[in-house]
């Protein structure tokens, strides 16, 4: 039997589709996505729990010209499918191919670009009073996920769009999760919501029986306070109507699986005046066995077995950055009763679920808050703890703010273990972890620093904990480089690079070259690769520190060899090579010594395999070589004839 997804082009076309061509639809749609996701891995339990909705959505409204805004992008895949890029869809994450996101150069009805949460409601707000100043007339939808209600800039844009009282609609995909199980006192509030089923059957017989009684709008006025009576008489107390005493109409709680259900609800809402919240219950997972037995694991995983959903793995593969970083946070926090764990909502993704398992009672997950992580690291440091917000490069952006400001201005001794840093892969240009050095560097008080593998990351670790005042480390996605892990931690000297290559080598060496972080591995391996292919002499450093950097190491090799080379996985503006350079500059040396700065290029990385990408953006032994080589070339270029420098003299 032919698949009706194959002939949906435009969203149009679902409108013409009686309910059981919608149910097979939602079935195809759902298969569509595990065996996409199953090749390279994306998103699959978060766009499984959505595919009703997105159909009635679509089918109530009419986009691109009414505007859907969908918070973060998890949820965006069915959206994806029937709007234009089901044929492309298997392209998913890949470099060429379609976003795992929303991109507003991807497609007319990606209204907002989207991968960071709790944006949605901010945008919409604004396309709405865009609309209405500009006297046009459509609708503007939010769609966003209850984790993403833990996010402080949604409850901003509540407090604001009810102030306003715009014509907006918020749609509250309500799935009991974020990536992690959600927390705090509003996911609380929506789960007695949720799950009260009297107070659904006391509205809808108050509304049913008074909206059709004689008295027209009196009646209605009547229902609608029944309905707000029912709903204080039922919930424990007045939190029942949070969101209509900040101004708006609350509708639902409904079944978010029920197309036809959603639609009518999507249309009444149409004909009302005024900011709306409509709850939907939707199960992240649906229809796929193991998601919905595990949304947590399925929320975002690699590539796995279509029939088990076992993930695949490489024989031997090392243990993964994170899940070092979580057993050496865990054995620290043993000894230590000071320590404790923050998360902004990436428990698994941190691995700081392993502290939450071991010491419950010092480990916090603040939901989508990591304004607020910070902060509330800095009031724990102040009263003698030892913080670790464990945040990733791209999230730690949206609190730079309160790093600055309350963390580094008071020089107050919180940990910054920044995971996902560097390139991400194939989660794409939003996801890149490639600004934190330049972010960081510029602060004062702050220290950086960056493992070269998995077993300097846990002396790292150990080094920060038990040093003063604010310090970041940096540490890439998955996997390490597979080497032995030391048992006991050892304390790293502030500021001081590793040298690689003999000390007795400097003197007669050509070139230095610098690797910060997991770029070190690259370097070590070009300047064994120079040796045996050229004869050239390359000093090898791991750098470990961004800040403070090895000034005496530093200018001792561009003083001993007259050329320096940095490599670094984030943007060559005001990272780790900048700094360096800055250095040679203070010390008035930039006129008697080469520096290449190799590292990320002023644009942002879109989406393929890291491999694909740093090959594409010269972070790999080759191109360390060539820059090598052109260096090397240039300066003998440079230097005149022996004969004429002798004449000269």
């Amino acid at each position: 039997m032919a698949r009706i997804l194959d002939t949906i082009d435009s969203p149009a076309q679902l409108k013409r589709l009686s309910p059981s061509q919608l149910e097979q639809l939602a079935g195809e749609i759902r298969h569509e996505i595990i065996e996409t996701v199953s090749l390279r891995g994306g998103h699959l339990a978060p766009n499984l729990g959505v595919v009703e909705l997105t159909l009635a959505l679509h089918i109530a409204f009419d986009a691109p010209h009414d505007l859907l805004v969908w918070d973060i992008g998890h949820q965006a895949y069915p959206h994806k499918l029937v709007t234009g890029r089901r044929e492309r869809f298997r392209t998913l994450k890949t470099l060429g191919g379609i976003s795992g996101y929303l991109r507003r150069a991807e497609s007319e009805f990606d209204a907002f670009g989207a991968s960071h949460a709790s944006t949605s409601i901010s945008a919409a707000l604004g396309m709405a009073v865009a609309r209405d100043l500009k006297g046009e007339d459509f609708h503007v939808v939010a769609i966003i996920g209850d984790g993403a209600l833990t996010g402080g800039m949604a409850l901003e844009a509540i407090n604001h769009a009810g102030a306003l009282h715009k014509r907006l609609i918020i749609v509250l995909n309500d799935n009991d999760k974020s990536i992690s199980d959600n927390v705090g006192a509003l996911h609380g509030h929506l789960i007695r919501l949720r799950e009260n089923g009297a107070l659904r059957r006391i509205k809808d017989a108050a509304s049913d029986t008074l909206e059709h009684a004689p008295g027209g709008s009196l009646a209605r006025q009547v229902a609608r306070r029944a309905s707000r009576s029912a709903k204080e008489f039922v919930l424990p107390s007045k939190s029942g109507v949070i969101f209509e005493e900040l101004g708006f109409k609350f509708l639902g709680p409904f079944d978010g699986h029920n197309t036809g259900l959603m639609v009518d609800v999507f249309q009444k809402a149409k004909e009302m005046e005024g900011p709306i919240i409509i709850q939907a219950i939707t199960q992240k997972g649906r229809g796929c066995d193991f998601a919905e037995a595990d949304p947590t694991t399925y929320h975002g995983p690699g590539a796995y077995n279509l029939a088990t959903g076992e993930l695949k793995k490489k024989p031997g593969e090392p243990p993964k950055y994170q899940g070092v970083f979580g057993d050496a946070l865990v054995e620290l926090a043993r000894r230590d009763p000071t320590i404790v764990g923050i998360t902004a909502a990436m428990a698994e993704g941190t691995s700081l679920n392993k502290l939450a398992k071991a010491i419950p009672e010092r480990y916090f997950d603040v939901g989508i808050a990591e304004q607020h992580a910070v902060t509330f690291a800095a009031g724990l440091a102040c009263e003698g703890m030892r913080p670790v917000a464990a945040i990733y490069s791209t999230f730690l952006q949206r609190a730079y703010d309160q790093v600055i400001h309350d963390v580094c201005v008071q020089n107050l001794h919180v940990v910054f273990p920044m995971d996902r840093a560097g390139l991400v892969g194939e989660d794409g240009h939003t996801q890149q972890g490639i600004f934190d050095i330049a972010m960081l560097r510029t602060i004062p008080n702050m220290r950086l620093m960056a493992p070269k593998d998995e077993n300097e990351l846990r002396h790292m670790l150990y080094t920060a904990l038990y040093m003063d005042g604010p310090v970041a480390l940096r540490y890439p996605r998955g996997g390490g480089v597979g080497v032995p892990l030391d048992e006991e931690f050892q304390a790293l000297p502030v500021g001081k690079a590793e040298l690689l290559t003999d000390e007795a080598d400097i003197a007669r060496s050509d070139v230095a070259i610098l690797g910060y972080g997991h770029m070190v591995p690259l370097v070590a391996q070009a300047a064994r690769e120079l040796l045996a292919e050229d004869g050239v002499r390359a000093v090898a450093v791991n750098a470990r520190w961004a800040k403070p950097l090895d000034e005496e190491l530093i200018l001792r090799l561009a003083k001993a060899t007259g050329r320096l080379i940095t490599v670094e996985d984030g943007v060559a503006a005001g990272g780790f090579g900048s700094a360096v350079l800055e250095l040679l500059n203070a010390h008035g040396l930039m006129g008697e010594v080469k520096l290449e700065i190799i590292g990320l290029p002023d644009q942002f990385i879109e989406h393929g395999a890291v491999a694909i990408l740093r090959e594409l953006n010269g972070l790999s032994s080759g191109h360390i070589k060539q820059v090598t080589r052109d260096l090397l070339r240039s300066a003998h270029v440079a230097a005149p004839p022996a004969e004429d420098a002798a004449r000269a003299s």
